[in-house]
This record gives structure tokens, sequence and C-alpha cells, in this order.
């Protein structure tokens, strides 16, 4: 079977040079056109608590995070709550059972996180991070950064002029007499 493959691209060699060409054509064209967004997103919904805070993790762990992670355990749907401190930070990630809408989530921590906002110390400043998945969020990176188109600085006169002389040694040769007659 390979034997007649090898023998009939070998005799027909022109016929092999057009399926190649559209085999190419057909990659070129589709990397162009099949969105980024076409990856499923396997991810579970969740939604990100982002506190600040000028205090030491030991103090934003028992004053922020612990006061916001008990008053998000009664809310509907939640399937795990992780909490992290840091300096001058707090992260509170609330996952979701499979299938939750993420706005609806969204509306949900806001409506518990307003219950206990008046619990927490003078100071505090608390938001939700983005409305997006992990993996939404890495594919608008990337494909912003495909779009970028990076200029070189302007160069100033002085620099170009340098440069025009290491090139050509006519021009070298040309500002050292400048110099000299300087």
């Amino acid at each position: 079977m390979i034997e007649k493959l090898i023998r009939y691209s070998a005799t027909n060699r022109f016929i092999v040079l057009i399926i190649v060409a559209a085999l190419v054509f057909g990659g070129i064209w589709s990397i162009r056109n099949i969105a980024l967004d076409a990856l499923p997103d396997l991810s579970d919904t969740q939604v990100i608590v982002y506190s600040t805070w000028d205090r030491s993790p030991d103090i934003i762990e028992d004053q922020v995070t612990y006061p916001v992670i008990t008053s998000l355990l009664g809310a509907p749907h939640v399937k795990a709550i992780r909490g992290f401190s840091d300096f001058g930070y707090s992260y509170v990630y609330v996952i979701f059972d499979e299938g939750t809408d993420i706005y609806w989530a969204r509306s949900r921590v806001l409506e518990y996180l307003s219950k206990v906002q008046s619990q927490l110390p003078q100071g505090v400043h608390t938001s939700l991070g983005p409305d997006a998945t992990g993996v939404a969020v890495g594919s608008r990176r990337r494909r912003g950064g495909q779009r970028w188109r990076l200029r070189p600085p302007v160069p100033d006169h002085r620099r170009s002029e340098q440069a025009r002389s290491l090139r050509h040694p006519a021009h070298a040769a040309h500002r050292g007499r400048e110099e000299i007659e300087q």
C-alpha cells in the first residue's frame, strides 16, 4: 500500500504539489479564522473577594478573611471557599457548583458580603475580582498580546548620526574631518 502511494506520488508530482498547497492554504486559513474561545472552559464558577487593609497577615486573617469566609458559608450552591491572607491583602475564592451562572454567583456573593461589610474594621476596602474564569482571563491576555505592535523608539539625531557613521566608512571619515576642523 505504501509502495503504491510512493510510486504514485513520484510519477504525479504536480498533483501532489496541488494537494500539499491546498493543505497549507487550509491550515493557514484555519489558524486565522478559528477563535481562541473555542477552547472548552472546564474550570469551576468562582468569585474572588479581594480586600485590602494595611495590616499584617495575622490581623487580616482574623479580622477580614475569617469573617468574610464565615458569612459566605451559607450561600446557596457554594461548593468550597478558600481564603488567603498576605501583607495588606485578603483573597477569598468562592467556588460554586458546576453549571452555576457567573452573574448569579456574583450577585449572591455581593448580597452576603453586604451583610458582613459593617463587621469589618474601619479602612478595609473590599471588592470582587474580574467576572471571568481563569481560562477566559488567560485567553484574553493571549489574544490581546497577539494584537500588539511594537515600534522602535524615535532615535535622537546624535545617535542616528553615530549609527550611520558606524555603517558607512565614508560618513566616519566625514565626521572625523568635522571634529578636526572644530
